[in-house]
């Protein structure tokens, strides 16, 4: 989040005014129409600074959302329906007083309009050629799976999201393995076996499975014939 200086002035050289936000009483609605028509450079500045919050489009979106209409959201602020139209289509700009109004009436607090949560939504496609595929072990000659990542160009993921393919394989050298926190399996193809806990569970293509992946688990694929698996692992729960 941008750091917002509620007590920042913007200086109109030519008119030598100030127009200071903290000193904007709440009912002060000509504020709103701050006339920057004399100072090309502070306008500038001022709308590219404001420009990348939003704000107009952050508040249509609220009164969408909420399906109030200009001349209702109008009558809740004390506020024409003109003045909202030109809020939200970022002709005016909205002093902190008139904001925290509409925060009220939708509910939400003044850090709504000033995140910048566009840019912190987190949104990556993997390409099937991008993909790699990896042996659960670089050491055997046939692998217990080999596993494609599904999301590694993120950072920080909160899940882990993979393609697995279980070879065939009738050696009876299953690979137990465990690690932290949950993972989910679904069966995209072929019939998969799974040892967890002493007992053996047979998955068919379209079939999930979630589990505590603490606990030493195997996989085999059955019938001679590769299975593919989605699987999910997640961290522990804090």
């Amino acid at each position: 989040m941008k750091e917002i200086t509620i007590t920042e002035t913007v200086n109109l050289r030519h008119t030598e005014t100030e127009f200071t936000v903290n000193k904007i009483e709440a009912d002060d609605l000509t504020a709103d129409k701050v006339d920057l028509s004399e100072s090309e450079s502070s306008e500038r500045t001022l709308r590219r600074s404001l420009a990348a919050y939003e704000i107009g489009k952050k508040l249509r979106q609220l009164r969408l959302k909420k399906k109030i209409a200009l001349v209702d959201l109008g009558k809740h602020t004390g506020l024409s329906a003109s003045m909202l139209s030109q809020l939200e289509n970022g002709k005016l700009v909205p002093t902190l007083p008139t904001l925290a109004r509409i925060a009220m009436v939708f509910d939400v607090g003044l850090d709504h309009f000033f995140a910048d949560k566009r840019r912190t939504r987190m949104f990556s496609v993997v390409r099937a050629g991008e993909r790699i595929k990896f042996p659960d072990r670089a050491d055997v000659t046939i692998p217990s799976y080999y596993f494609e990542c599904l999301a590694f160009h993120v950072q920080d993921k909160s899940l882990q999201a993979y393609l697995a393919e279980f070879p065939a394989r009738d050696d009876g050298k299953d690979m137990e393995h465990a690690h932290e926190g949950a993972e989910f399996l679904h069966v995209l193809a072929g019939t998969l076996s799974i040892h967890y806990q002493d007992e053996e569970h047979i998955l068919n293509a379209g079939d999930s499975v979630y589990f505590d992946a603490s606990e030493p688990h195997t996989y085999r694929a059955l019938n001679g014939v590769n299975s593919k698996a989605l699987v999910i692992t997640t961290p522990p729960r804090p």
